[in-house]
Protein backbone atom coordinates (compact mmCIF):
# COMPACT_ATOMS: atom_id res chain seq x y z
CA UNK A 1 0.00 0.00 0.00
CA UNK A 2 2.88 2.34 0.90
CA UNK A 3 4.71 1.31 -2.52
CA UNK A 4 1.96 1.25 -5.35
CA UNK A 5 1.97 5.34 -4.86
CA UNK A 6 5.28 5.87 -5.15
CA UNK A 7 5.68 3.64 -8.24
CA UNK A 8 3.16 5.36 -9.95
CA UNK A 9 5.05 8.74 -9.44
CA UNK A 10 7.92 7.54 -10.46
CA UNK A 11 5.79 6.19 -13.83
CA UNK A 12 5.04 9.92 -14.59
CA UNK A 13 8.08 12.07 -13.09
CA UNK A 14 9.62 14.55 -15.31
CA UNK A 15 12.93 12.49 -14.67
CA UNK A 16 12.07 10.02 -17.00
CA UNK A 17 15.74 8.49 -16.68
CA UNK A 18 16.11 7.09 -13.63
CA UNK A 19 16.17 3.18 -13.43
CA UNK A 20 14.33 1.50 -10.92
CA UNK A 21 13.39 -1.73 -9.29
CA UNK A 22 11.03 -3.36 -7.05
CA UNK A 23 11.82 -6.09 -4.58
CA UNK A 24 9.74 -8.25 -3.00
CA UNK A 25 11.13 -9.83 0.26
CA UNK A 26 8.47 -12.26 1.08
CA UNK A 27 8.04 -11.50 4.55
CA UNK A 28 4.46 -11.75 4.74
CA UNK A 29 3.03 -13.94 2.00
CA UNK A 30 4.43 -16.59 -0.13
CA UNK A 31 4.29 -15.62 -4.17
CA UNK A 32 0.85 -16.46 -5.02
CA UNK A 33 -1.03 -15.38 -1.95
CA UNK A 34 0.52 -11.73 -2.69
CA UNK A 35 -0.31 -11.94 -5.81
CA UNK A 36 -4.10 -10.29 -5.22
CA UNK A 37 -2.74 -7.68 -3.26
CA UNK A 38 -0.51 -6.93 -6.15
CA UNK A 39 -3.56 -6.97 -8.44
CA UNK A 40 -5.56 -5.05 -6.14
CA UNK A 41 -2.65 -2.08 -5.96
CA UNK A 42 -1.91 -1.75 -9.42
CA UNK A 43 1.65 -3.03 -8.55
CA UNK A 44 3.94 -4.39 -11.27
CA UNK A 45 5.47 -7.79 -11.49
CA UNK A 46 8.72 -7.33 -8.91
CA UNK A 47 12.21 -7.48 -10.47
CA UNK A 48 13.64 -9.87 -7.08
CA UNK A 49 11.67 -12.12 -5.41
CA UNK A 50 13.17 -12.81 -2.11
CA UNK A 51 11.11 -15.75 -0.96
CA UNK A 52 11.82 -15.04 2.76
CA UNK A 53 8.95 -16.71 4.50
CA UNK A 54 7.96 -17.04 7.98
CA UNK A 55 10.38 -17.71 11.08
CA UNK A 56 11.67 -15.89 14.25
CA UNK A 57 12.30 -12.12 13.57
CA UNK A 58 16.24 -12.87 13.85
CA UNK A 59 15.85 -16.14 10.99
CA UNK A 60 13.67 -14.13 9.08
CA UNK A 61 16.07 -10.67 9.19
CA UNK A 62 18.73 -12.84 8.25
CA UNK A 63 17.25 -14.69 5.45
CA UNK A 64 16.25 -11.32 3.29
CA UNK A 65 19.65 -9.66 4.68
CA UNK A 66 21.73 -12.43 2.90
CA UNK A 67 19.07 -12.48 -0.34
CA UNK A 68 19.20 -8.71 -0.55
CA UNK A 69 22.90 -8.92 -0.54
CA UNK A 70 22.74 -10.51 -4.01
CA UNK A 71 20.51 -8.23 -5.10
CA UNK A 72 22.14 -5.18 -4.05
CA UNK A 73 25.93 -6.37 -5.24
CA UNK A 74 24.19 -7.06 -8.27
CA UNK A 75 22.08 -4.08 -9.12
CA UNK A 76 24.47 -1.40 -7.15
CA UNK A 77 22.03 1.39 -6.20
CA UNK A 78 22.61 4.52 -5.62
CA UNK A 79 19.59 4.62 -3.30
CA UNK A 80 17.50 1.94 -1.48
CA UNK A 81 13.88 3.25 -0.62
CA UNK A 82 12.54 1.02 2.35
CA UNK A 83 9.13 1.56 4.52
CA UNK A 84 7.49 1.11 6.90
CA UNK A 85 8.37 -0.91 10.07
CA UNK A 86 8.52 -4.48 9.10
CA UNK A 87 11.53 -6.89 9.20
CA UNK A 88 12.19 -6.18 5.62
CA UNK A 89 12.64 -2.35 6.53
CA UNK A 90 15.14 -3.31 9.12
CA UNK A 91 17.25 -5.89 6.72
CA UNK A 92 17.56 -3.94 3.68
CA UNK A 93 18.31 -0.92 5.31
CA UNK A 94 21.42 -2.40 6.74
CA UNK A 95 22.19 -3.87 4.00
CA UNK A 96 22.10 -0.97 1.85
CA UNK A 97 24.66 0.74 4.09
CA UNK A 98 26.88 -1.53 4.54
CA UNK A 99 27.06 -1.74 0.64
CA UNK A 100 27.63 2.01 1.05
CA UNK A 101 23.64 3.08 -0.91
CA UNK A 102 22.08 5.45 0.38
CA UNK A 103 18.53 4.46 2.73
CA UNK A 104 15.61 6.47 2.16
CA UNK A 105 12.93 5.87 4.88
CA UNK A 106 9.18 6.44 4.24
CA UNK A 107 7.13 6.82 7.19
CA UNK A 108 10.34 7.79 8.57
CA UNK A 109 9.76 9.36 12.74
CA UNK A 110 7.68 7.43 14.18
CA UNK A 111 7.48 6.63 17.57
CA UNK A 112 5.36 4.27 20.15
CA UNK A 113 7.73 4.35 22.76
CA UNK A 114 7.90 0.83 23.56
CA UNK A 115 10.84 -1.30 23.24
CA UNK A 116 8.30 -4.44 23.71
CA UNK A 117 7.33 -4.07 20.39
CA UNK A 118 9.58 -5.42 17.71
CA UNK A 119 8.30 -2.74 15.05
CA UNK A 120 9.27 0.24 17.33
CA UNK A 121 13.35 -1.37 17.21
CA UNK A 122 12.71 -1.66 13.15
CA UNK A 123 11.94 1.98 13.04
CA UNK A 124 14.63 3.50 15.36
CA UNK A 125 17.30 0.97 13.80
CA UNK A 126 16.58 2.08 10.45
CA UNK A 127 16.41 5.48 11.35
CA UNK A 128 20.32 4.90 12.92
CA UNK A 129 20.94 4.73 9.12
CA UNK A 130 18.77 6.69 7.02
CA UNK A 131 20.23 9.14 4.40
CA UNK A 132 16.45 10.84 3.38
CA UNK A 133 13.72 10.42 6.28
CA UNK A 134 10.61 11.23 4.60
CA UNK A 135 7.64 12.02 7.46
CA UNK A 136 3.87 11.51 7.50
CA UNK A 137 3.26 13.93 10.25
CA UNK A 138 5.00 16.64 12.77
CA UNK A 139 6.02 14.57 15.57
CA UNK A 140 7.60 11.89 13.22
CA UNK A 141 10.35 15.00 12.67
CA UNK A 142 10.40 16.40 16.33
CA UNK A 143 11.58 12.63 17.62
CA UNK A 144 14.05 12.60 14.63
CA UNK A 145 15.72 16.17 15.57
CA UNK A 146 15.42 14.79 19.56
CA UNK A 147 17.88 11.94 18.08
CA UNK A 148 20.49 14.16 16.95
CA UNK A 149 19.42 13.90 12.98
CA UNK A 150 20.21 16.99 10.99
CA UNK A 151 17.10 19.02 9.89
CA UNK A 152 18.13 19.42 6.00
CA UNK A 153 18.05 15.37 5.65
CA UNK A 154 13.95 15.39 7.23
CA UNK A 155 11.58 16.04 4.78
CA UNK A 156 7.57 16.19 5.84
CA UNK A 157 6.09 15.20 3.05
CA UNK A 158 2.70 14.02 4.21
CA UNK A 159 1.40 10.04 3.62
CA UNK A 160 1.41 7.54 1.20
CA UNK A 161 -1.29 5.43 2.78
CA UNK A 162 -3.59 8.47 2.09
CA UNK A 163 -1.94 8.56 -1.78
CA UNK A 164 -3.02 5.14 -1.89
CA UNK A 165 -6.53 5.18 -0.22
CA UNK A 166 -7.77 8.31 -2.36
CA UNK A 167 -6.74 6.61 -5.20
CA UNK A 168 -8.56 3.33 -4.47
CA UNK A 169 -11.28 5.10 -3.33
CA UNK A 170 -11.85 6.85 -6.96
CA UNK A 171 -11.52 3.05 -8.83
CA UNK A 172 -14.30 1.71 -6.34
CA UNK A 173 -16.41 4.48 -7.23
CA UNK A 174 -16.14 2.96 -10.59
CA UNK A 175 -17.29 -0.33 -10.00
CA UNK A 176 -20.45 -2.51 -9.35
CA UNK A 177 -21.14 -3.41 -5.77
CA UNK A 178 -21.92 -6.97 -7.56
CA UNK A 179 -18.47 -7.02 -8.09
CA UNK A 180 -17.58 -7.50 -4.62
CA UNK A 181 -18.22 -11.04 -2.95
CA UNK A 182 -19.11 -9.21 0.50
CA UNK A 183 -21.52 -6.76 -0.90
CA UNK A 184 -24.84 -8.72 0.12
CA UNK A 185 -23.83 -9.15 3.88
CA UNK A 186 -23.48 -5.13 3.49
CA UNK A 187 -26.55 -4.84 2.14
CA UNK A 188 -28.19 -7.45 4.86
CA UNK A 189 -26.57 -5.64 7.35
CA UNK A 190 -26.83 -1.94 6.50
CA UNK A 191 -25.34 -0.62 9.55
CA UNK A 192 -22.17 -1.99 10.97
CA UNK A 193 -19.12 -2.11 12.54
CA UNK A 194 -15.48 -3.04 11.51
CA UNK A 195 -12.85 -5.35 13.31
CA UNK A 196 -9.24 -5.97 12.64
CA UNK A 197 -6.86 -7.70 15.25
CA UNK A 198 -3.86 -9.70 14.88
CA UNK A 199 -0.84 -7.70 16.92
CA UNK A 200 0.51 -10.89 19.31
CA UNK A 201 0.56 -8.62 22.24
CA UNK A 202 -3.57 -8.74 21.79
CA UNK A 203 -4.37 -12.47 20.38
CA UNK A 204 -0.89 -14.54 21.95
CA UNK A 205 -1.93 -14.27 25.28
CA UNK A 206 -5.65 -15.90 26.63
CA UNK A 207 -6.30 -13.04 29.49
CA UNK A 208 -5.93 -10.13 27.03
CA UNK A 209 -7.57 -12.06 23.85
CA UNK A 210 -10.46 -13.70 26.08
CA UNK A 211 -11.02 -9.71 27.48
CA UNK A 212 -11.51 -8.44 23.70
CA UNK A 213 -13.43 -11.21 22.77
CA UNK A 214 -15.92 -10.52 25.69
CA UNK A 215 -15.86 -7.34 24.51
CA UNK A 216 -16.50 -7.38 21.21
CA UNK A 217 -19.31 -9.85 22.00
CA UNK A 218 -21.13 -7.62 23.90
CA UNK A 219 -20.79 -4.45 21.41
CA UNK A 220 -22.02 -6.82 18.80
CA UNK A 221 -25.77 -7.01 20.86
CA UNK A 222 -26.35 -3.54 19.40
CA UNK A 223 -24.46 -3.27 16.40
CA UNK A 224 -23.29 -5.90 13.98
CA UNK A 225 -19.56 -6.23 13.01
CA UNK A 226 -17.62 -7.90 10.58
CA UNK A 227 -14.48 -9.27 11.20
CA UNK A 228 -11.95 -10.09 8.75
CA UNK A 229 -10.21 -12.63 10.77
CA UNK A 230 -5.97 -13.33 10.77
CA UNK A 231 -4.54 -16.27 10.14
CA UNK A 232 -2.57 -15.85 13.58
CA UNK A 233 -5.77 -14.42 15.55
CA UNK A 234 -7.75 -17.55 13.72
CA UNK A 235 -4.94 -20.12 15.22
CA UNK A 236 -4.70 -18.37 18.69
CA UNK A 237 -9.04 -18.21 18.98
CA UNK A 238 -8.85 -21.88 18.44
CA UNK A 239 -6.05 -22.84 20.99
CA UNK A 240 -7.86 -20.85 23.31
CA UNK A 241 -11.35 -22.39 22.80
CA UNK A 242 -12.92 -18.72 22.31
CA UNK A 243 -15.28 -17.82 19.62
CA UNK A 244 -17.31 -14.89 18.50
CA UNK A 245 -21.07 -14.21 18.76
CA UNK A 246 -23.55 -15.44 16.08
CA UNK A 247 -23.87 -11.21 15.65
CA UNK A 248 -19.51 -11.15 14.45
CA UNK A 249 -19.84 -11.73 11.09
CA UNK A 250 -16.09 -14.17 10.65
CA UNK A 251 -14.84 -13.31 7.36
CA UNK A 252 -11.67 -14.67 5.61
CA UNK A 253 -8.62 -12.49 4.90
CA UNK A 254 -9.72 -9.76 2.32
CA UNK A 255 -7.85 -8.21 -0.39
CA UNK A 256 -7.27 -4.41 0.27
CA UNK A 257 -10.30 -3.12 -1.92
CA UNK A 258 -12.64 -5.48 -0.83
CA UNK A 259 -11.25 -4.82 3.23
CA UNK A 260 -11.72 -0.89 1.69
CA UNK A 261 -15.37 -1.27 0.35
CA UNK A 262 -16.69 -2.44 3.79
CA UNK A 263 -15.02 -0.32 6.22
CA UNK A 264 -15.14 2.92 4.26
CA UNK A 265 -19.23 2.63 5.29
CA UNK A 266 -18.77 1.65 9.13
CA UNK A 267 -20.43 3.47 11.63
CA UNK A 268 -17.49 2.57 13.41
CA UNK A 269 -13.55 0.60 13.50
CA UNK A 270 -11.77 -1.31 16.09
CA UNK A 271 -8.65 -2.19 15.32
CA UNK A 272 -4.97 -2.65 16.57
CA UNK A 273 -3.42 -1.97 13.05
CA UNK A 274 -0.90 1.06 12.35
CA UNK A 275 -2.43 1.87 8.85
CA UNK A 276 -6.22 1.59 9.63
CA UNK A 277 -5.87 4.30 12.41
CA UNK A 278 -4.21 6.54 9.72
CA UNK A 279 -6.87 5.51 6.99
CA UNK A 280 -9.94 5.97 9.08
CA UNK A 281 -9.09 9.68 10.04
CA UNK A 282 -8.42 10.22 6.52
CA UNK A 283 -12.04 9.59 6.04
CA UNK A 284 -13.44 10.74 9.30
CA UNK A 285 -14.62 7.50 10.37
CA UNK A 286 -14.42 6.77 14.00
CA UNK A 287 -11.46 4.71 15.47
CA UNK A 288 -10.84 2.70 18.41
CA UNK A 289 -7.57 1.33 18.34
CA UNK A 290 -6.76 -1.76 20.91
CA UNK A 291 -3.35 -0.91 22.05
CA UNK A 292 -1.65 1.16 24.91
CA UNK A 293 -0.09 3.05 22.93
CA UNK A 294 0.64 4.54 19.36
CA UNK A 295 3.06 5.32 17.23
CA UNK A 296 0.80 7.80 15.13
CA UNK A 297 0.00 10.19 17.69
CA UNK A 298 -1.96 12.62 14.87
CA UNK A 299 -4.67 10.38 14.64
CA UNK A 300 -5.32 11.24 17.96
CA UNK A 301 -4.55 14.42 18.53
CA UNK A 302 -6.02 15.66 15.20
CA UNK A 303 -8.24 12.80 13.64
CA UNK A 304 -10.95 10.44 14.77
CA UNK A 305 -9.01 8.02 16.53
CA UNK A 306 -9.65 6.85 20.12
CA UNK A 307 -6.97 4.63 21.90
CA UNK A 308 -9.07 2.66 24.51
CA UNK A 309 -6.22 -0.16 25.64
CA UNK A 310 -6.80 -3.73 25.29
CA UNK A 311 -8.95 -4.20 28.81
CA UNK A 312 -12.53 -5.53 28.26
CA UNK A 313 -14.10 -2.34 30.40
CA UNK A 314 -12.30 0.23 28.67
CA UNK A 315 -12.93 -1.14 25.19
CA UNK A 316 -16.87 -1.43 26.31
CA UNK A 317 -16.59 2.50 28.47
CA UNK A 318 -14.98 3.66 25.03
CA UNK A 319 -18.07 2.45 22.87
CA UNK A 320 -20.81 3.45 25.39
CA UNK A 321 -19.29 7.41 24.81
CA UNK A 322 -19.78 6.65 21.56
CA UNK A 323 -22.98 5.20 21.68
CA UNK A 324 -24.33 8.06 23.64
CA UNK A 325 -23.54 10.78 21.06
CA UNK A 326 -19.75 11.98 22.20
CA UNK A 327 -18.69 11.24 18.59
CA UNK A 328 -15.01 12.63 18.24
CA UNK A 329 -14.88 14.98 15.25
CA UNK A 330 -11.41 14.97 13.40
CA UNK A 331 -9.58 16.78 11.15
CA UNK A 332 -7.59 15.97 8.05
CA UNK A 333 -3.93 15.85 8.93
CA UNK A 334 -1.77 18.57 7.00
CA UNK A 335 -0.42 17.31 3.81
CA UNK A 336 -2.59 14.26 3.44
CA UNK A 337 -3.56 15.33 0.60
CA UNK A 338 -2.83 12.18 -1.99
CA UNK A 339 0.41 13.63 -3.09
CA UNK A 340 3.16 12.40 -0.80
CA UNK A 341 4.49 9.94 -3.01
CA UNK A 342 5.34 13.07 -5.76
CA UNK A 343 6.75 14.85 -2.97
CA UNK A 344 8.80 11.91 -2.13
CA UNK A 345 9.98 11.04 -5.68
CA UNK A 346 10.84 14.99 -6.46
CA UNK A 347 13.18 14.76 -3.15
CA UNK A 348 14.93 12.29 -4.41
CA UNK A 349 15.79 13.02 -7.81
CA UNK A 350 16.71 16.23 -7.34
CA UNK A 351 19.27 17.14 -9.93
Amino acid sequence: MKIAPIIRALKVHKNGNVQWKLVHTGQHYDYAMSQSFFEDLEIPEPDFFLDAGSGSHAVQTAKIMVAFESVCKQEQPDVVLVVGDVNSTLACSVVAKKLLADVAHVEAGLRSFDLAMPEEINRMVTDAITDYFFVTEKSGAENLIKEGKSPEKIHFVGHVMIDNLYYQLGKLEQEADSSFSVAGLKKNLGHYGFLTLHRPSNVDEKVTLTGIVEGINKIGNTTPIIFPVHPRTKKMLESFDLSFSENIHLLPPLGFREALYLWKDADFVFTDSGGLQEETTGLGIPCFTIRENTERPVTIEEGTNTLVGCNKDNILNAFAEFKSGRIKQGRIPELWDGKAAERIVDHLLKP
